[in-house]
């Protein structure tokens, strides 16, 4: 019988401690927030996941796997492509990231030179402040120069995914500097509108705010398949 590599763990009972039993290890939850996007290839992982090594990356999918936080499937032709998804119990730690993301979001007030940025990173603060107070439902586009993504409100799905939405209820436009106050709770989106740093198209009525598109000007990315 082959030898079995012993896990690691802190061998405490613990509910905190057999939670970073699964998640504590460096890049483990990075690669939570890459899938809670929605099915991801490895490549694409890597790309999104600057930093990690082939190998880490590999590992780490392997343990997620092995502890039941993630699945890996094959796609149907014509793709045939290999992904990676979280498994019911591994989208469970949307709750976790979105506390964390709170928790560190002071240290964003400053972006550094080697800081490594995608446009889907500002989607966990995000959903918890476009849902607002009340109880909306819709998808929203979100558009960065950093690139575009998109939020789910109200359930039904990933609750936020890279790249355009394929028939977003509305799309805001706006930098990354008011992405993040948005995020951190300094600035509403009303206010964010008010004072032009949001720009909203098509039907806003859900997020409490009036349109700001502009008829003639198009939305590009913004129209369904």
């Amino acid at each position: 019988m082959p030898r079995q590599t012993r896990r690691r763990s802190y061998d405490q009972y613990c509910a905190a401690a057999r939670a970073l039993d699964a998640v504590g290890d460096r890049w483990t939850l990075l690669v939570v927030r890459e899938l809670l996007a929605g099915p991801r290839r490895y490549t694409d992982l890597h790309a999104d996941l600057p930093g990690v090594s082939t190998d880490v990356l590999a590992s780490r999918l392997k343990d997620m796997e092995r502890d039941g936080l993630a699945t890996r499937r094959k796609l149907p032709p014509p793709s045939a492509a290999t992904v990676y998804e979280l498994t019911v119990r591994g989208r469970q730690l949307l709750p976790v990231l979105t506390a964390l993301a709170g928790w560190g979001a002071p240290e964003l007030a400053e972006r550094r030179p080697t800081d490594a940025v995608r446009a889907h990173w500002f989607a966990i603060p995000l959903v918890r402040a476009l849902a607002g107070p009340g109880d909306r439902s819709g998808v929203v586009e979100v558009r960065l120069d950093e690139g575009v993504f998109h939020v789910r409100l109200g359930g039904g799905g990933p609750d936020y995914g890279d790249g355009p939405a394929t028939r977003p209820d509305a799309c805001l436009t706006l930098d990354a500097d008011t992405c993040v106050a948005l995020g951190r709770g300094e600035l509403t989106l009303a206010d964010g509108v008010r004072t032009g740093q949001i720009t909203v198209e098509g039907d806003t009525a859900f997020l409490g705010v009036m349109s700001t598109s502009v008829p003639s000007g198009g939305t590009g990315s913004a129209g369904g398949g």
